[in-house]
Parts: structure tokens; sequence; C-alpha cells
């Protein structure tokens, strides 16, 4: 027990774990509930008071690169507002059309390149729902596949960078922003490939319709309509690796970029286009951050009453050699994100994970990818699933009824998941390449 303390660790851990999972079970927000489950210790402890909770949440907020996440966040709406979205579909038509089960294997394609803009999969999973799933039902579709392969694929978005997930992995343990977004890249393209494969298998069974394949000039004609937005995850993660610009700087850029493409270049945005892209912004980004804020509060206490050091002190003498650690830690953060959001999860379980992550030299990016892509996950599970949640609400049908299908197409994104934990450079492979100088 630390000797500033009055409380030991474990009778911290219970009062502050059980309070937070008892306000969860009373359907309380997950940001509410982390702060609320913090009080109790800061009245019990003498050396602490509530106004401590105040302080951390704010001392989390005073960061740089947490202006990252509305900057992506608003890059992503103005491409939406401004048509870049329309352009982006068309584009995937001409390059996927032609494959079985044809407008699911576009859906899966925007998803792909809305990952390299937006850094969100809960915006990807509300405007896909919103362009897909009705689209789906009148090509013949069943709503179960529609609905699951809209949310699976939206978890690309954290995966494939820009990922707001890895800017407040690489600010909160200290990993370097420009080595996380070039690891997503092969695991976030391999996910994406065997999610096409699902939809090849399931459209090839169900009779699902197939467009005719597009002729090269009309390829060409939508990827030169195209380019101007292709050219957005370019400019951000060719900026944040070449040093141009940081992780928030490039996100900056990024929203000017997609400004003068919605306003001037493709003429779709106006005034009132441009104040409900703020508006949904300011929203979506409030509920991220005040996530961040709370759960870094109840981050510093598990570190204040050394819970992290109780929890791994049996786990480190189980003798687990790398392997064996990288799926202790998949392990985790997949029941972990079945219950909480990925943000929190970061701060608190990757917190507590990470001195176990050291002690088997795992390299901070490959402990990193096995974090987030077992997270991803969590999107589109039960209870939390929140992909899953938006998805089942816009097509208004409930979880149940999508889960089986969901469940499906989550085992071969599993193969990946063992891939990455297996053979490191799946994600170390283009970061050793391109700038080596950013591992350990």
């Amino acid at each position: 027990m630390n000797a500033l303390t009055s409380v030991d660790p474990g009778t911290a851990s219970w009062i502050l774990f059980g309070v937070f999972f008892t306000l969860m079970f009373l359907r309380v927000p997950v940001a509410i509930a982390l702060g609320l489950a913090c009080l109790p210790m800061l009245i019990l402890e003498p050396n602490l008071s509530p106004m401590t909770l105040v302080q951390e949440t704010f001392n989390a907020y005073n960061s740089f690169i947490l202006l990252a996440v509305p900057f992506f966040l608003l890059t992503a709406n103005l491409m939406n507002i401004g048509g870049i979205t329309d352009r982006l579909v068309t584009l995937s038509r001409a390059m996927v059309g032609h494959l079985p089960g044809s407008l699911a294997q576009i859906n899966v394609v925007l998803s792909i390149f809305f990952a390299g803009i937006s850094g969100s999969s809960t915006a990807d999973a509300a405007s896909q729902s919103k362009i897909f799933i009705d689209a789906q039902r009148k090509e013949g579709y069943d709503d179960s596949f529609s609905v699951a392969i809209t949310a699976v694929s939206a978890v690309l978005a954290v995966i494939i960078p820009p990922s707001i997930l890895m800017i407040v992995w690489g600010g909160v343990l200290s990993v370097s922003i420009g080595a996380l977004f070039l690891a997503g890249v092969i695991p976030g393209l391999l996910l994406g490939l065997v999610q096409m494969a699902t939809v090849h298998v399931y459209a090839k069974r169900r009779g699902y319709p197939t467009y005719g394949r597009s002729t090269f000039k009309v390829f060409l004609a939508a990827l030169l309509v195209a380019l101007p937005a292709l050219m957005t995850p370019v400019i951000i993660i060719g900026g944040k690796i070449f040093g141009w610009f940081t992780a928030t700087e490039s996100a900056c850029i990024a929203v000017l970029y997609a400004g003068v493409l919605s306003m001037i270049v493709y003429r779709e945005m106006n005034l009132a286009g441009l104040k409900l892209a703020l508006t949904d912004t300011g929203r979506l980004a409030a509920v991220a951050l005040f996530c961040v804020g709370t759960a870094s509060a109840f981050g510093w206490l598990l570190a204040y009453y050394q819970i992290p050091k109780a929890i791994l002190a049996n786990v480190g003498s189980w003798g687990m050699g790398l392997y064996q650690t990288g799926f202790f830690i998949a392990a985790v953060f997949l029941v972990v994100g079945c219950f909480l959001d990925a943000i929190p999860a970061i701060i608190i379980v990757g917190t507590i994970l990470q001195p176990l992550a050291q002690a088997v030299a795992m390299d901070p990016v490959h402990f990193a990818m096995i974090g987030i892509v077992s997270l991803a996950f969590g999107l589109v599970t039960p209870p939390y699933g929140l992909c899953l949640m938006i998805a089942c609400s816009i097509a208004k049908v409930t979880m149940a009824s999508v889960l089986k299908d969901t469940m499906i197409m989550l085992i071969p994104m599993l193969g990946v998941l063992v891939l990455v934990i297996v053979w490191p450079d799946v994600a170390l492979i283009l970061p050793k390449l391109i700038s080596p100088e950013y591992l350990k």
C-alpha cells in the first residue's frame, strides 16, 4: 500500500470498479459514471478532495494532441455535407461494383476511404447507415446482413489512419502517432479484404444482386472526380510522417482542405451546411473529450492507489512470453471493449497493461495495434457495441435480430487480429521501412 494513502489497493479497486459498474448497470452514461465512481474515494481519502476530480479532468484537456479529435470529426462532416462522400461512392462502385453483393462491397470500400478521412467509427457508422441500409433493402438484402456489414465495416475507421484512438493512445501512453498511423495501414486493409471476402460468400449463398463491370473509362472518370478527396489522407498521414506538421496541425490542414473542396471545388456546401457541420462536430467532440477527462481522473486514482501494480502482481508470475502476453492483452481488451468505450479503455486498461508489455520487450507500437484492433471489436459487440447500436437505430431493427450475422462477420476478422499478434511485422513493417526512428 502507498504510504500516503489510507486505503489499500484492493479496497480502492473494489470501490472504484464496483461503483462504476453499478452505475453502468443503471444505464448512466459512461463518461458520467467514470466521474461519479471517483467521488467516494476522493471523499474517503483524507489527502484528497472532490476538487481533485475537476483538476485531473481539466489536466487531461490541457493537451495539444487532443485538439486533433474535433478537427478530424469536422473534416468528416464537411466531406459528408460537401458531397465528397458521394464522389467516393461513385468511385467505389466503379472499382468493386462487379463483385457479388455489389452494394455491400461498395459499402466496405467506402468505409476504407472514409476511414482515411474521419478517424471516427461512429461518424462512419452513422453516415454509411443512412446511405446504404435502405438502398440494400430495395435490392433484396436481408436487414440483418445489411446492418451487420455496415456496422462491422465502420470499425475500420479506428484502425486505418488517421484514427482518433491512435491519437489518444499516442498522447496517453507516449507512443509516436506517426508510427501508429503507419502501423494501422496493413491491418486495416487486411480487415477490409476479409470483410469483402465475407460479403462474397454471403452474396453467393443468398443470391444478392451484382452490377455490371464498369469500363476503364468510367473508372478513370470517377477516379479523377474523387482524386481531390482521396488526397485528404495523403496530406494528413504524409505530413505527419515526413515531419511537415504535427497530428493536430495535420487535422487543421485537413479541415481547411475539406472546406475548400466542399465550398469552392465541388460547390455543394453553403453557409447553412457549414453551420450544420460545426454544430454536429461540437456535439460529437464534446462527448468524446468529456469521456477523456473523466477517464483520466479515474486512471489517476488507479495510479494513486497503485492498483495496476497490484493487478499485475499475480499475472507477472505466470511466466508468459511475447506471444502469450499478446493474446492475454487482446483478450483483456476484447472483454473490456464489450462494456466500455474505447477511449476510456485506452486510458485506464492501456495504462494498466503497459508494464506487462514492457516486461516481455513488446514494441510499444505493436502493443498499441493489438489494443486498438481488439477494441475495434467492442464497437460491434453487445452490450456496448456503439456502431452496431447506431446502425440498428437507423435501420429500426433490434440488436438481437442482427447479432448472428455480426458474429459470423467477426470470425475472419479475429484471424487478422491473431496475425497481428503472432507476426508483429504486419503492423511494424511500414514504420520500419519508412520511419524506423519512430520505433522504440
